[in-house]
């Protein structure tokens, strides 16, 4: 399954506090619901570079969910490493939804989770590949299967980076809603583990952290090899 973000509003003039502030946000939220369903998580991740992870383990009672995370920056080491096929790296180069989609199955696999997540993207300063800047496939695998997002991003590089963040954390979010509508967990409002953060907002629908952070096109894409 594939979608394509779309919409956003005019980003604040702050916008690498509201950036890292939406990117809390969302990640209290997919912590807490996963903390409720008993189940785990891995990231994947190329052009974000580290930053899915940490923005997910700054958030108290994560390990009880979090499994870990790879960067793979390089494009082999998204074979080796992450299990995504050598030939679809080959014919497809590093940054492609399919590519996006082994990414977070591979992810997932690895690290022994119920739930895995990717990145891959053009953040910039310069196109690669004939791949645009902020060009950006944020994917999710789960137990209800695998969904790419494909985005178009403006900003600078960091900006590009947080904002793929934020999508990625939103795409999870919104796939827990839907494993939650297709096969409901009896012990979800069980407080449990999640009273280490019970200030923590769920993002199923309740804003666009895209939107909050910045302005998403509504095309997207793929990544070049300096700047996955």
């Amino acid at each position: 399954m594939r979608r394509e973000a779309s919409g956003g509003v005019e980003r604040p003039s702050d916008g690498a506090a509201a950036d890292e502030a939406v990117m809390g946000s969302a990640a209290a939220g997919v912590v807490h619901r996963l903390v409720q369903r008993h189940e785990t998580l891995a990231t994947v991740e190329s052009l974000t570079g580290g930053s899915l992870a940490a923005s997910i383990v700054d958030i108290a009672g994560v390990s009880a969910i979090y499994r870990g995370g790879l960067v793979v920056y390089a494009t082999e080491l998204k074979g080796t490493l992450a299990g995504v096929p050598t030939d679809l790296l080959s014919e497809r180069g590093p940054v492609d939804p399919d590519v996006a989609a082994a990414l977070a199955e591979g992810g997932r696999q690895r690290c022994g989770a119920d739930w895995g997540v990717a990145t891959t993207g053009v953040a910039g300063p310069e196109p690669q590949d004939d791949k645009p800047v902020g060009l950006v496939y944020v994917a999710v695998a789960g137990p209800n299967g695998v969904e790419v997002r494909q985005l178009d991003l403006d900003g600078g590089r960091d900006h590009v980076r947080a904002v793929a963040v934020i999508e990625a954390l939103r795409l999870l979010a919104e796939r827990i809603h839907d494993a939650d509508v297709q096969d409901p967990d009896p012990d979800a409002q069980d407080s449990g583990p999640a009273g280490d953060h019970p200030e923590a907002p769920e993002v199923d629908g309740a804003q666009d952290p895209a939107g909050a952070a910045g302005t998403t096109r509504g095309r997207a894409g793929t990544a070049g090899a300096a700047h996955r």
